[in-house]
């Protein structure tokens, strides 16, 4: 019994798998560099503390006061609570193991061989990769992942989408990817009552059709249940045509494909619109509405390209067949050394996981190093500055993190919450161009924390009254005295606190985050695509 059972674990589809995923676990094991996981664990610890969920911005003294919808504050909390108990091991494993499981729930959706999902698995994750890391909209992957899962089970077993409920009711507390699965219970719905007006499915099913139209009400009915309450209704609609987002975080730009990094992704959408024009057998309508609306919106914004992945990866693997599928009563006996050779390879890759994730968590301490400005801060924590801070973008969360309640930011990654003005002033400043003075001025500002190689930087070097304070090879600290502060009147003030209508135009023309000057996203030198799009050597964060 116990052998017939060693074996049928040790065959070699299982050992594929088996070691498919834990090199997807490894691959996924990466330090924590996001620029928004600094404010994420001070949000973490400020909920904490006080015992209750910020409802204004603490943080910064240009927002001060200013409505901030904490939409990931369950996450948050999280992170401060995972990072004070397991440190940054703690945070890099879990956060890989998200990323596996994600994968792991769209393979149970793949059906077809092992042999044909693994390279397409392989696919989907190279895809995706980009958008990995320690960040809140990992679990909205995993979540998007389950919930699909789910949608396509209960064609068979309808009692399952019940468990969206509970689902949703932690996901809108979560992150404000819970709207994903709103949409895509409607687009399920649709095409479900599409094919059977079509006459594609049986009449039987209109029963089924009432109980997931009854639960995808309740589904929007648990959104309320959070902080922020009705609130979050709105936001991920005003997220997506926020003109701050849009124009200077590159993540909510379209993929650039001059990049390579979303070359996977090209392939990706290649690959299953050929598959399906070759492919004799129909699709159904419900599959392919969800696969044009995944892909326009991943066309749109690179943060949606996986939910194109998780759509389209099940209907690829089904078009490209199972073509090496046999029935196990069918498969021959296997030898006891092709036995140990899997458990071996198994084995092996275990251990290499562990050793990469190890030296993984070795090196988070690098790699605060070459992204964020570690000296600086330490220097501002042993001298103070007498006045407000101008700080890079990318830097932001990385000060909050370090540095609040002592020193408050003037930016950082949260884009919603400083809105396209500020912004726009944010870059001119950070360009050294236009009216550059103007925020200096006005906020009274007398620290300037920037790259060392940044515009800003160069052009303060050669401004009366402005002294370098501190500088090694990652930033510069320049210094001056009070500068008079602009006379301005309670409307001026009250316009750049409290940024009207403005801030929520319609969406711009879409232009190229990476080709053009940036910002950045949340890692001004780190990584190409994080970048505000006005700025040439800024990047603006991930939010």
């Amino acid at each position: 019994m116990m052998d017939s059972l060693m074996r049928a674990r040790l065959r070699t589809d299982h050992a594929f798998l088996a070691v498919l995923f834990v090199g997807l676990f490894a691959m996924a094991a990466r330090n924590a560099t996001d620029p928004d996981l600094w404010w994420h664990l001070k949000a973490g610890q400020y909920i904490t503390e006080h015992r209750s969920i910020p409802r204004t911005d603490p943080f910064s003294y240009t927002r001060s006061g200013a409505p901030w919808v904490a939409h990931e504050w369950l996450t948050e909390f999280f992170l401060f609570q995972l990072e004070q108990r397991a440190g940054w091991a703690g945070l890099i494993v879990t956060f890989a193991a998200v990323v596996a499981a994600a994968l792991f729930l769209l393979y149970l959706r793949c059906r077809c061989d092992p042999y044909i999902a693994g390279p397409l698995l392989l696919l989907a994750a190279w895809a995706t990769a980009p958008l990995w890391g320690v960040r809140p909209q990992v679990l909205s992957f995993l979540l998007s992942s389950l919930w699909l899962l789910i949608l396509e089970r209960a064609g068979r077993r309808p009692k399952l989408l019940w468990w969206t409920l509970p689902l949703m009711l932690l996901w809108v507390n979560l992150h404000a990817g819970f709207a994903l699965g709103l949409a895509l219970s409607a687009l399920f719905l649709a095409g479900e009552s599409i094919e059977r007006a079509l006459g594609l499915r049986p009449q039987g099913s209109a029963p089924g059709l009432g109980k997931a139209a009854l639960i995808l009400l309740l589904d929007g009915l648990i959104v309320p249940l959070n902080p922020n309450g009705l609130r979050l209704f709105s936001y991920p609609i005003e997220t997506l045509r926020s003109a701050a987002m849009q124009n200077y975080i590159a993540e909510w730009a379209s993929p650039n494909f001059h990049h390579a990094e979303y070359w996977p992704f090209l392939l990706l959408v290649l690959a299953t619109f050929s598959a399906l024009s070759w492919s004799r057998d129909p699709e159904r309508p419900r599959d392919l509405g969800l696969l044009v609306v995944s892909l326009f919106a991943a066309l749109g914004s690179v943060r949606l390209i996986p939910l194109f992945v998780l759509v389209a990866v099940p209907i690829l693997c089904q078009r490209l067949g199972n073509w090496r599928r046999r029935s196990p009563r069918h498969l021959p006996s296997r030898p006891p050394a092709n036995l140990l050779l899997n458990g071996a390879v198994v084995v092996a890759m275990a251990a290499f996981a562990g050793t990469h994730t190890a030296r993984v968590v070795e090196q988070q301490g690098e790699a605060e190093v070459a992204h964020f400005p570690t000296g600086a801060v330490r220097f501002l924590q042993a001298h103070p500055p007498s006045g407000p801070i101008f700080n890079h973008y990318d830097w932001g969360g990385y000060l909050i993190w370090k540095l609040y309640p002592a020193i408050r930011v003037f930016v950082d990654g949260r884009a919603d919450l400083y809105g396209q003005p500020l912004l726009d002033q944010f870059a001119d400043t950070y360009q050294f161009q236009g009216n550059w003075r103007q925020p200096i001025d006005r906020w009274g500002i007398t620290t300037v924390l920037v790259p060392r190689d940044s515009a800003l930087a160069v052009g303060l070097r050669r401004v009366p009254g402005w002294k370098i304070a501190f500088e090694d090879n990652k930033a510069v600290i320049l210094v001056t005295a009070a500068p008079p502060v602009q006379a301005e009147t309670n409307a001026t003030r009250s316009a750049i606190a409290n940024p009207g209508p403005e801030t929520q135009v319609p969406k711009p023309r879409s232009r190229n985050p990476v080709s053009e000057p940036s910002l950045g996203t949340q890692s001004l030198n780190p990584g190409p695509e994080r970048s505000v799009r006005r700025c040439t050597v800024v990047t603006i964060g991930t939010q």
